[in-house]
């Protein structure tokens, strides 16, 4: 791949999507894959006035390791250093940048029950200092080929041909072949009309509907709105949070979910592919829920808490969006998610809350913003889905059709 396009990925993930400002902290995690661009982000991120950048690798046979070899006790303990470092981010407010290129395989066969319960153990003393830090630091998300996950996605062809391709995959739907600052600022303005375009709308409930079975309908939080494209800090400091990213999203009112959803992709979900699944929610909450390939890792992640089966997300993304129009199925939750409509189980945002700066966590979760340890994505979008917004004043207002927007 051309160094001059590395170049203005990194650069766009340094200045649009971290926007670190001057004499701020960077913490950026990547896997082994990409040395030479991870390198190369760190060289922008200093260049943009970052004091230090903190950089940590991740490997997942380590990862599987760790849990087979560790006992729970062990697995389940935030060292003192651990927690130090959750103090310093609690303290300065670093941005966060992540580089991912995992396996959409790779803790196939780990011990998922051992691994969830000490995340589970390790969740309320994490759980705080992740608090203090939202919505008061930059971050993003972004991704670099690795040679498993290259494979996966074009398995015909050799490895190094597989992570050329998907090189190309991912620049061109991050919109670098243009002027990338240009082009996500058009792109943000665009999503910005969409989102204003919504909330003038005051809707009560949206109705899904596809004919692959999805019939479901879901609340809205009358003080929510949605969010789209660049978000802002409590300073005012804007960035962007996921590159790629065509969505318009929104924390649902929690309890208010009623009918059944069918899975249109695969899902990695911790290393694993989960394939065919479908909820049932009845009063907001999922009741019942199958998946022909992962049902095991799909009724351990609905059991995480008890959030966990309560929707924390409502996203909308044409069927003809630039990430689908590749025809390439990602396997990877940060290009999929961008590809059609989708949900997520788990954990809302607070920040699609109206003046969500001036309140209180307790009371975000008072409106209907649910809580979870989890905030997992499932695509939901088809060629044919149906959304319906049932608006406040009675008014009903086709918003998709045929998949994509309808205005």
């Amino acid at each position: 791949m051309q160094k001059t396009r590395l170049r203005k990925y990194a650069k766009l993930i340094a200045l649009m999507g971290a926007n670190v400002q001057p004499g701020q902290d960077v913490f950026l995690n990547a896997g082994l894959d990409q040395p030479e661009f991870v390198a190369m982000v760190t060289d922008e991120l200093y260049k943009a006035g970052a004091r230090k950048v903190h950089v940590e690798f991740s490997y997942q046979p380590l990862q599987k390791l760790h849990v087979r070899h560790q006992k729970l006790k062990t697995l389940s303990t935030v060292d003192s250093y651990e927690e130090e470092k959750l103090k310093f981010m609690a303290e300065v407010y670093p941005c966060r940048v992540f580089l991912v290129s995992d396996d959409p395989d790779g803790l196939k066969g780990i011990n998922m029950e051992k691994m969830n319960k000490a995340a589970q153990a390790k969740y309320p003393i994490t759980k705080g200092y992740r608090q203090q830090i939202d919505g008061k630091h930059q971050w993003c998300i972004a991704a670099v080929p690795g040679a498993a996950w290259a494979k996966k996605v074009f398995p015909g062809v050799r490895t190094s041909v597989a992570i050329e391709k998907l090189w190309e995959a991912i620049l061109s739907t991050s919109r670098v072949d243009e002027d990338p600052i240009a082009a996500w600022e058009a792109h943000n303005a665009d999503l910005r009309a969409r989102c204003e375009f919504l909330n003038n709308l005051g809707i009560d409930k949206l109705v899904y509907k596809s004919s692959n079975g999805t019939d479901l309908t879901v609340g809205m939080i009358p003080e929510a709105v949605f969010c789209g494209g660049a978000e802002g800090t409590d300073k005012g400091v804007y960035f962007n949070p996921n590159i790629p990213s065509e969505e318009c999203f929104i924390s649902p009112m929690k309890g208010v979910a009623e009918g059944i959803v069918y899975s249109s992709k695969p899902l990695s979900y911790q290393g694993q592919i989960l394939e065919n699944f479908w909820f049932r929610f009845e009063n907001g909450k999922v009741v019942e829920a199958h998946a022909e390939k992962g049902d095991e890792a799909v009724q351990k992640m609905i059991n995480m808490d008890e959030g966990a089966r309560y929707l924390g997300e409502c996203a909308l993304v044409p069927y003809d969006s630039p990430i689908n129009q590749t025809g390439i199925l990602f396997y990877n939750t940060l290009f999929d998610e961008n590809a059609c409509c989708h949900f997520a189980l788990g954990k809302g945002f607070q920040d699609t809350i109206r003046d969500c700066h001036n309140k209180t966590l307790d009371e975000i979760h008072a409106l209907g913003v649910n809580d979870s340890m989890i905030h997992v994505d499932f695509m939901i979008g088809t060629e044919d889905l149906s959304i319906v917004a049932k608006c406040r004043d009675g008014k009903e207002v086709q918003i998709f059709k045929d998949g994509t927007w309808a205005f």
